[in-house]
C-alpha cells in the first residue's frame, strides 16, 4: 500500500485482501456497525459472518486509491475487484475510528 492509512484501516484492507475473517476483531470495536448493500450488521459476530459471506460470494480485493478526512470520518476511495457484475468498481469506505478501532464502516458508490 502506497497510501498512509490509519492502522485499523490498513489492517482491515490487509485482512480483506487475505480473506482472513477470523481476526477481524483486531480492527473492529466490539460494538461496531457496518452498512453495506442496503443492510446493517451490528457487533463482531454479525460483521464476521457478513465478511465471510461476501468473500465467499465475490472473491474480491480492495485497492486503496485515496484517503481523506471528511466530517469526522476517514474516507477511503478504493477499487473493488471481484466476481460481480461491473467489476472493477470504485467505492468509498467511510470509517469512523475510535480508540484505535473501527467503530463504524459504510461502503457505498
Amino acid at each position: 500500500m502506497s497510501l498512509s492509512l490509519p492502522p485499523p484501516i490498513a489492517l482491515y484492507v490487509t485482512l480483506e485482501n487475505a480473506g482472513d475473517t477470523d481476526t477481524l476483531f483486531e480492527c473492529f470495536a466490539p460494538n461496531a456497525i457496518v452498512r453495506d448493500e442496503g443492510r446493517t450488521y451490528e457487533g463482531l459476530a454479525a460483521i464476521t459472518a457478513w465478511k465471510a459471506e461476501t468473500k465467499r460470494k465475490y472473491h474480491h480485493t480492495v485497492t486503496p486509491l485515496e484517503v481523506a478526512s471528511q466530517q469526522g470520518k476517514t474516507v477511503l476511495k478504493a477499487r473493488l475487484t471481484g466476481d460481480f457484475p461491473g467489476s472493477p468498481v470504485t467505492v468509498n469506505f467511510d470509517f469512523v475510528l475510535e480508540a484505535g478501532k473501527i467503530l463504524s464502516l459504510e461502503i457505498h458508490a
